[in-house]
C-alpha cells in the first residue's frame, strides 16, 4: 500500500479534535495492522500541554496515572532520548521496566512491544507505542512488516494533535520549494526516485538531493515520516 493511501485509509482529516476522535483512529490502527493495543504520548512546548490517548482498558489507564508511572516509564523516557524505534526487548531487564510491567500484567498487557518516537521542529515530542501478545519471533516479523508503515502513521498522528493547536499549526508550516513538494508528491503516489527523475527529466541523485532537503525542512528522519509530515501539513494529498 502506499504511504499516501495508507493515510488516507484512516481518514484522519475527518476526525475532530475531541479525545474519542483521536483514540478512533488508534483503534483503528490496533486492527489494521494487528497489534494488541496502541498508545500515543506527547508534549507540546509552544501550548504547554502534554496529551495521552490509548486503546487500552480504563482500569489500567487510571492504575497507570495513579501510580504516576509516566515518570518512570522506560518505554516513554527512551524514546525522548532515541531518534529510532525502541524494541521494548532491550529494556526488560531493567528495574524501571519490571516495575511498570508487573503491574501491567495484572490488566492482561503484555510487556512485548515497541515505542517510534516522533520529534517536531519546534521541540515538540512523541511516541506511539505498539504492544502485542506474539511470540517473539512472530512479533519480530510483524514489525519488520509494518515499521515503514507505522513510522508514517506516528508522524502524522503526532502532527494531527501537534495541529490541533492554531499557533502550534502557523509555527510548524515549513517552507518547501516547488521541486520538493512536486517529488513528495510522486512518492506519496507510489513512484521510484529514478521514476520520478524519468518523470521530471532530472537525474536519481537530484531526486535524493532534493528529497533529503525536504526531510530536514520536514525535521523527518525518513521519507515515509517526510510523507505522513507533508500529508498532515496539507502540502501533498492522498491519491
Amino acid at each position: 500500500m502506499k504511504q499516501a493511501d495508507l493515510i488516507d485509509h484512516f481518514d484522519l482529516n475527518a476526525i475532530s479534535g475531541r479525545d474519542g476522535g483521536f483514540t478512533d483512529i488508534l483503534f483503528q490502527m490496533r486492527e489494521k495492522f494487528g497489534f494488541d493495543h496502541v498508545a500515543y504520548a506527547g508534549v507540546n512546548p509552544i501550548k504547554g500541554t502534554t496529551h495521552g490517548h490509548m486503546t487500552y482498558d480504563d482500569a489500567w489507564a487510571d492504575h497507570y496515572v495513579k501510580k504516576e508511572y509516566y515518570r518512570i516509564d522506560p518505554t516513554l523516557t527512551e524514546a525522548r532520548r532515541s531518534i529510532a524505534p525502541v524494541d521494548w526487548g532491550r529494556l526488560e531487564h531493567t528495574r524501571n521496566f519490571k516495575t511498570v510491567f508487573r503491574d501491567a500484567h495484572d490488566f492482561n498487557i503484555s510487556n512485548t512491544g515497541l515505542t517510534i518516537p516522533v520529534h517536531g521542529p519546534y521541540g515538540d515530542i512523541g511516541g506511539l507505542s505498539l504492544t502485542s501478545n506474539l511470540p517473539a519471533a512472530d512479533f519480530h516479523k510483524l514489525r519488520q512488516e509494518t515499521i515503514s508503515d507505522l513510522q508514517s502513521m506516528a508522524v502524522y498522528f503526532h502532527d494531527l494533535i501537534i495541529r490541533s493547536d492554531p499557533l502550534s499549526r502557523i509555527l510548524n508550516q515549513p517552507n518547501l520549494s516547488a521541486r520538493e513538494t512536486e517529488i513528495l508528491q510522486w512518492i506519496a503516489a507510489g513512484k521510484s526516485q529514478q521514476d520520478i527523475g524519468d518523470i521530471l527529466s532530472i537525474s536519481h541523485r537530484t531526486v535524493e538531493v532534493h528529497l533529503r532537503s525536504a526531510r530536514t525542512k520536514l525535521a523527518a528522519l525518513t521519507t515515509p515520516q517526510a510523507i505522513g509530515r507533508a500529508i498532515s501539513l496539507g502540502l501533498v494529498y492522498p491519491e
